[in-house]
């Protein structure tokens, strides 16, 4: 081996040294500086968002703080956007992103994930009073929702021929026409319906039925295994506990169910 090979050789063991060095250190680093540094939305109710209190709070607020609890450190929540929230986990800007972050081959290949925390759904929500528990109550009853949206699709493939879907342009249409009480029900996804409920109490909106599930996952850096290892032990115990249920059900209507690893 000449010179030249030996420094090229010398110089991968360092990467790998240095990447292994970074994968045993990530969790160390948090509790040596008794803080993590975690991602959460502030504007995509009800799974984080900034109340009139200035104070951030919903789901992925929630979990930030679960985490941070049962290590024993402060969160540090760095307000994100689905544009960003993967570029700031690749420049270390962050620890870890709780920001429904759904998992594909495609992100799999940048970043690592957790286990499931919570669940994402596009789901039938109806008033108290309405007894709706499946498609086959929708027979007859008015159905509002967004056209050619995910839930659009899911529920003409199970409602009955009965039932009156009315479609509408876009979400916001939908809400209105929901709660103007043009349609009976309506057809939409978490975060839109979770947003509805806590703007209009007055109509007693409850969820139904799921139509389509996609939970969301905490994203954090390639390699810190150590970190992931630690935060799946936690999101374990929560789904023991009981605590994932009570914090979907508290944001979303309905418990988090039977959620992934």
């Amino acid at each position: 081996m000449n010179r030249r090979q030996f420094a090229r050789a010398l110089g991968a063991v360092s990467l790998v040294i240095a990447a292994g060095a970074h994968a045993q250190s990530a969790l160390d680093e948090v509790l040596a500086r008794k803080s993590i540094n975690i991602a959460v939305p502030t504007d995509y109710a009800p799974y984080g968002f900034v109340g009139t209190d200035m104070v951030p709070r919903g789901l992925d607020v929630d979990m930030a703080q679960l985490i941070a609890a049962r290590l024993g450190v402060k969160a540090e929540l760095v307000p994100v956007s689905s544009a960003n929230r993967i570029p700031y986990l690749q420049t270390k800007k962050v620890d870890l992103v709780i920001s429904t972050l759904g998992k594909n081959p495609e992100r799999e290949k940048v970043i690592d994930f957790t286990a499931a925390y919570s669940p994402f759904f596009q789901a039938v929500f109806a008033p108290k009073s309405l007894p709706v528990k499946s498609a086959a109550d929708l027979a007859g009853k008015s159905v509002g929702v967004t056209r050619g949206a995910i839930e659009d699709i899911e529920l003409s493939k199970i409602a009955p021929g009965s039932t009156d879907i009315k479609r509408f342009e876009d979400n916001n249409a939908t809400i209105a026409a929901f709660v103007s009480g043009q349609v009976q029900v309506v057809a939409t996804g978490a975060s839109v319906a979770g947003n509805m409920m806590a703007r209009n109490p007055q109509l007693g909106t409850e969820f139904k039925f799921v139509l389509k599930d996609s939970p969301n996952f905490i994203g954090l850096a390639k390699g810190d295994d150590k970190l992931r290892a630690k935060v799946n032990e936690i999101i374990a115990a929560a789904k023991a506990s009981g605590e994932l249920d009570r914090m979907a059900v508290k944001w979303l209507g309905r418990p988090a169910g039977d959620l992934p690893n």
